[in-house]
């Protein structure tokens, strides 16, 4: 079921890529919002906007189905099933990322080792090619391009609808907390939790070398009384890592009924633990009142909002990484011993991952050498570095060569520090290329071309005149630059698109 907005919609945005197209002129696909830690700056004269296409259009109650448009978030997303009784398989864990995201970019979750990536759970696409010709894809149309579209990061063309799988909803997740005390026994019992049938959900987090956390779900409309509800998400709650990390010293497995979206975006306040550092930054108390207090500020859109503006993508290493079963411990103990970076996040992958991951090359098991079939553990690597710019980008690059050197692939919504080649010898170049032969998709930007890693790009305000010299002093000072971009979070408004002339 269509509406004639939707249709309005897509035939001005195919006129403006038609136009780009006939005029050879290099244009960029603006949707209004990033999850991503690159640098960014849109021109007005050179998007093509999709912003508008953020509805959900139709669910289809029987077929368990929902026609949703490529900037919707997952909050509404899952809001707008709830009222219907059905819940998507795979919900990112911050409430801001779009469905177009998770589709074309890369996203899992706790239920990924279950559902595999966001991108399983699509059934067909709607998408507008770079010649402006309206298509579907699906397993049974244009299958070729259904599958490329995965990790393509609208290198092939122009996201404009999905239709998604739906699963019944339930109302609490019953959430097992079974605490660890070394690397193997982490690894361990995250292997056996995803072989526990009855489990929706498995991830886990790394506080230390002999302290950890595997945290299983349930989804349940029956919950026990004899196990208390806590919640996430108000903002006297406690943060999800914090509660864990309090339950893994106790060194006990604990069980507790969460409030099913409480546990979906239970790491949106605060960034799982990034939002610590703005305390420290801040020279803010670390305790209760003080969270309770700033917890406007704590919640992803705002945090990355004020990361943006203030220049700090400079300053964090913010790194997932899905890495081959086999291979997840050599690649925690070098994070280890290379960085000491905790905590780490780990979740549990389908074997299917790697498809689903920037047209990677295959990857041959280095044990035995036959091409790779296992499972894939994603390793989140995420903290506060203040190093020199050159300490900053060999450390990312030291993080990246052990990547490529076990197998693993990176989530590409992060900086890349890789050159051209290096790049080139993980991702296939040639079929990728010939899938964007095929469906004329070549004067689009690569995927290599999107994602390699650029300086800041300076807007004209920054160059010239008082108020430019006044930003340009502010913007070179650590502490005032995060004030500022405190103040264009509070302000609100577009953080990513030039301002006009």
């Amino acid at each position: 079921m269509m509406d004639g907005r939707h249709g309005r919609d897509v035939e001005q945005i195919r006129s403006s890529i038609s136009h780009f197209y006939q005029s050879k002129t290099p244009f960029r696909v603006y949707h209004g919002s990033t999850n991503s830690t690159r640098h960014a700056n849109f021109q007005r004269d050179a998007i093509v906007d999709v912003s508008s296409l953020n509805h959900v259009l139709h669910i289809d109650v029987e077929r368990k189905t929902a026609l949703v448009e490529p900037n919707v978030p997952m909050d509404e997303l899952v809001q707008a099933t709830k009222r219907v009784g059905l819940l998507p398989p795979v919900v990112m864990e911050f409430p801001g990322i779009t469905v177009g995201g998770g589709f074309v970019g890369t996203a899992g979750e706790s239920s990924s080792f279950k559902h595999g990536f966001f991108d399983r759970t699509i059934l067909s696409a709607e998408v507008i090619l770079a010649d402006g010709r309206l298509v579907t894809a699906s397993e049974t149309s244009n299958r070729d391009l259904f599958h490329g579209l995965r990790g393509s990061f609208g290198t092939l063309g122009i996201l404009t609808l999905v239709e998604l799988r739906l699963i019944d909803l339930k109302k609490y997740v019953q959430v097992t907390y079974h605490p660890t005390n070394s690397f193997d026994s982490a690894l361990g019992k995250l292997r056996e939790e995803t072989k526990q049938a009855g489990n929706e959900f498995v991830d886990g987090i790394l506080f230390s070398r002999t302290a950890g956390v595997i945290i299983s779900g349930v989804l349940t409309n029956s919950p026990s009384h004899q196990y208390t509800v806590q919640r996430f998400s108000r903002p006297w709650d406690p943060w999800f890592y914090l509660h864990a990390e309090h339950i893994a010293n106790q060194n006990a497995t604990h069980i507790e009924l969460v409030p099913i979206e409480d546990y979906l975006f239970r790491c949106d306040r605060g960034a799982f633990w990034m939002g610590r550092y703005a305390f420290k930054f801040f020279m803010m108390p670390w305790n209760w009142f003080f969270r309770l207090i700033l917890d406007y500020f704590m919640h992803t859109r705002i945090m990355y909002h004020a990361m943006h503006a203030s220049g700090h993508t400079d300053k964090y290493i913010i790194q997932d990484i899905a890495i081959p079963s086999e291979n997840t411990l050599e690649f925690i103990e070098f994070v280890d011993s290379q960085f000491g970076i905790y905590p780490l996040w780990l979740c549990p992958l389908r074997n299917d991952a790697r498809s689903s991951m920037g047209h990677p090359k295959v990857y041959y098991s280095k044990f035995d050498k036959s091409e790779y079939q296992g499972d894939y553990v994603n390793v989140g690597v995420w903290a506060f570095r203040p190093l020199s710019e050159a300490a900053y980008v060999k450390a990312n690059r030291d993080l990246e060569g052990k990547v490529g050197e076990l197998g693993g692939l990176k989530w590409l919504y992060a900086r890349i520090f890789f050159t051209e080649d290096e790049f080139w010898k993980i991702y296939d170049e040639r079929s990728y290329t010939e899938l964007r032969r095929t469906w004329n998709a070549m004067s689009l930007p690569s995927i290599w071309e999107k994602m390699r890693e650029r300086p800041r790009m300076q807007r004209k305000e920054h160059q010239s005149g008082l108020r430019g010299h006044v930003k340009g002093f502010v913007m070179r000072n650590g502490f005032l630059s995060g004030v500022y971009g405190v103040y264009k979070a509070l302000r609100g408004g577009d953080y990513m698109l030039a301002k006009k002339n």
